[in-house]
This record gives C-alpha cells, sequence and structure tokens, in this order.
C-alpha cells in the first residue's frame, strides 16, 4: 500500500475530474461530485488553503471506487 499524500482540495478535485466525476452542487464550504457512469458521488471540502489530510483523503478515494495507487498516477 502507498504512502498516501496530503494535498489540496484544489488538486484532488483536479485528479477526481481526470476519472470522469464532475461537479453537482456545493452546499457550505463542501463540493459534491458524480461520475456519470458508476453515479458514484463523494464530497470534497474546501476550506480556503486548508489540505486535505490522509484519512480523509482515503475516505475520498474510497468514495469514488478507485485505489490509492490509481489515484496517485492520475
Amino acid at each position: 500500500m502507498s504512502i498516501i499524500p496530503i494535498l489540496s482540495a484544489r488538486l484532488v478535485i483536479r485528479k477526481l475530474n481526470r476519472t470522469g466525476f464532475s461537479y453537482l452542487k456545493s452546499h457550505g464550504s463542501h463540493q459534491y461530485y458524480i461520475h456519470p457512469i458508476t453515479k458514484r458521488m463523494t464530497s470534497i471540502p474546501v476550506h480556503g488553503g486548508n489540505a486535505i489530510g490522509r484519512k480523509l483523503l482515503k475516505e475520498i478515494i474510497d468514495q469514488a471506487g478507485i485505489t490509492i495507487e490509481q489515484f496517485l498516477k492520475l
């Protein structure tokens, strides 16, 4: 298993867009993204300059239905 990095929300969103996820809506400081084929949905907290921690990033990757290795290669 790879070591999960700490990434900014902007970079996580960019990587999700490369896998086919598209913006659905926002509620407060969270943005929701959905995959049109698999209908999987995930939310990304966008809190200014704060980074997304390892545990939360792993949960986002799991919700997206991809592996950590696939996510890191994007």
